[in-house]
């Protein structure tokens, strides 16, 4: 099975550092050095295993291999197909369909993501669990970001919190717009009655969703939407706030005569590859129960 590694040819900016230094600057913390240490992990510098006092040299190739990762307590593993729009060594984006789980849950504890993703991975030979970076809700299609290793979620988690990753979304929701664009900006907490609605409360959590009319249909409205934060429903809570329910989402107020599940597709996703050093853009096109619609 293939271990995870990391590695580096050092500049001549770089000769001298010691190794504990040059990977706190690259992101590698003093937890993941413990665990590399005790836990199977490997720190070699041009073939030859060093400790992190080592003072480097130009030239040299440091290589970090991390200890190899068991699959996550509760996630089965299972052979299913994957929509896969890129991989490389650390990252997969795939396509995600509507009635699939991102994580297993109580209700649907296999034919999840991430059932799926340790499933190719045993096949790939690759030590890893499942990583999962951007979310969807079970009934949400589109765009799923994941990381290949633990370090490269949490580098790809920090982007986040600093609103590096962009998704922008499409939906169709119930009524029409008095103006093309718009802000909404509520908090979003848990609703006190419920363990899985979410609603505009004032004890909540900051959250903003900006939204753009595509095209008015005398049932529905096309829009474009975009997040600043990532709260849990939060698309699907600030539209049934400002009363445009998406269509099909019955948990919040949307009626199901017109498609069966919430309109709501992650059509886009951007951010910036910590390894590869550029910004990424990656897009999937409405699936059909949605494109229906437009008939």
């Amino acid at each position: 099975m293939s271990q995870f590694k990391l590695q580096w040819v050092i500049d001549v900016i770089d000769e001298g550092m010691l190794i504990r230094d040059y990977l706190k600057e690259n992101n590698v913390s003093k937890t993941a050095l413990t665990d590399i240490k005790f836990n199977g992990g490997r720190i070699l510098v041009n073939g030859e295993e060093m400790t992190v006092r080592y003072g480097l040299k130009h030239g040299d190739l440091l290589e970090v291999y991390y200890p190899p990762e068991k699959h996550s307590e509760g996630i089965v593993e299972e052979k299913i197909p994957l929509s896969i729009l890129y991989e490389d060594p650390y990252v997969l984006v795939i396509d995600k369909p509507a009635a699939m789980n991102t994580i297993p849950s109580r209700e649907h504890p296999r034919g999840s993501v991430a059932n799926a993703l340790v499933g190719y991975y045993d096949s790939i030979n690759l030590q890893s669990t499942a990583h999962i970076v951007t979310r969807l809700d079970r009934d949400t299609s589109g765009i799923v970001l994941i990381a290949k290793h633990r370090h490269i979620h949490h580098l790809l988690s920090k982007q986040q919190k600093s609103g590096a990753v962009h998704r922008t979304y499409e939906a169709f929701v119930h009524g029409t717009f008095p103006t093309k664009k718009g802000t909404i900006s509520e908090p979003i907490g848990r609703k006190k009655d419920s363990i899985i609605e979410r609603e505009v409360t004032d004890d909540g959590q900051y959250a903003c969703t900006h939204y753009n009319v595509k095209h008015t249909y005398p049932l529905f409205t096309h829009i474009e939407l975009r997040l600043e934060t990532g709260r849990t429903h939060q698309i699907r809570v600030h539209m049934k706030h400002i009363g445009h329910p998406l269509l099909g989402d019955d948990l919040y107020g949307g009626l199901r005569e017109l498609i069966q599940r919430q309109a709501l597709h992650c059509r886009e996703i951007t951010f910036f590859h910590p390894f590869y050093k550029k910004e990424m853009m990656f897009s999937s096109p409405l699936p059909e129960d949605m494109t229906r619609l437009f008939e």
